[in-house]
């Protein structure tokens, strides 16, 4: 008997532990400061503006930084099977370097894109 106790209170103990830290975690990324890139990266994918890359990418990665890593950004990862394959939607979309930004209008853009070119290509004010 005093085994079943030992068992249902650790089973106890893990399930409390597996929600506290599921409560923590979901408490900690909503309380993530907004950046001042968060809401240009919004408003980019408001525009229809679509960042498609690869996570092996060293342009692409530059081009995150430049977006400040933002949670809003409107990036599709195109890199499949550790990198050796390219995701349906990349392909249907005839992405054949990485970075391309598609805009609204259908016009597309290859390589890293300052703010500035992002800015007008869509019409998003950059904060100051």
């Amino acid at each position: 008997m005093k085994k079943d106790n030992n068992i249902i209170a650790t089973i106890i103990a893990v399930i409390l532990l597996i929600i506290s830290a599921g409560a923590y975690f979901m408490v900690s990324k909503k309380s993530l400061p907004s950046t001042g890139m968060d809401t240009f990266a919004q408003c980019l994918a408001d525009k229809g503006a679509k960042f498609y890359g690869a996570s092996w990418c060293p342009h692409c990665q530059n081009q995150k930084k430049l977006l400040g890593e933002s949670r809003n950004m409107p990036y599709v990862e195109c890199a499949t099977n550790g990198g050796t394959g390219q995701a349906q939607i990349c392909a249907d979309n005839k992405i054949e370097g990485y970075p391309t930004w598609i805009f609204a209008d259908s016009s597309r853009q290859s390589g890293e894109i300052s703010l500035e070119i992002l800015s007008q290509k869509t019409g998003c004010t950059l904060a100051q």
